[in-house]
């Protein structure tokens, strides 16, 4: 009776143990796994400041408003609305940092926002002496739009294209026109 009750009870804590972890593993920051993929960093034959240039122009070319720019950071944003009630925005944060004796190293991350329009019905209230308050709907909505989803970009080809991109900017035929007369 003594070893039965054991095994049951081993077997409840293996159960568990294993029901605990399967939970963890489902959780999107457990499963960040930090390993040496480089989807997101490349390394260019140029200044922090020159990089980062080159992001800036890149991000314009492809229709991207910038909200801040420096030596050393840029941040744009790209606005969608793929249906009439969804609204989707795209912002791309990039960051250039010195790497080795000539280079830097470009680091780049995307966030994509999702908001859906939501409308609020209201009705206004009218004072009549004798009765008070009377509150009457009207009919009219108030719409505004609400975030629904926010997630950051892991598209391994989206990075790729930007990095591209990005290059063609830093190419020495991208040089001014006034350097090729030299």
């Amino acid at each position: 009776m003594y070893r039965h009750a054991y095994r049951v009870s081993l077997a409840l804590a293996c159960a568990l143990v294993a029901g605990c972890g399967g939970r963890a593993a489902d959780n999107p920051l457990v499963r960040e796994s930090f390993d040496s993929g480089d989807t997101y960093t490349r390394d260019v034959d140029a200044t922090p400041a020159q990089a980062c240039e080159a992001a800036r122009r890149a991000l314009l070319g492809q229709g991207y408003a910038i909200t801040r720019a420096g030596a050393d950071s840029v941040e744009a944003n790209k606005n969608f609305q793929p249906k009439e009630e969804l609204h989707e925005q795209l912002v791309l944060r990039v960051s250039c940092a010195a790497h080795g004796n000539s280079g830097a190293q470009v680091f780049a991350s995307a966030v994509q926002d999702r908001y859906a329009l939501k409308k609020s019905p209201t009705s206004a209230s009218v004072g009549v002496g004798a009765l008070g308050s009377v509150s009457l709907p009207f009919g009219s909505n108030d719409d505004s739009l609400v975030r629904v989803a926010s997630s950051t970009v892991q598209d391994p080809v989206f990075y790729r294209n930007f990095f591209e991109r990005l290059r063609q900017y830093l190419a020495p035929s991208a040089a001014a026109p006034g350097d090729a007369a030299r």
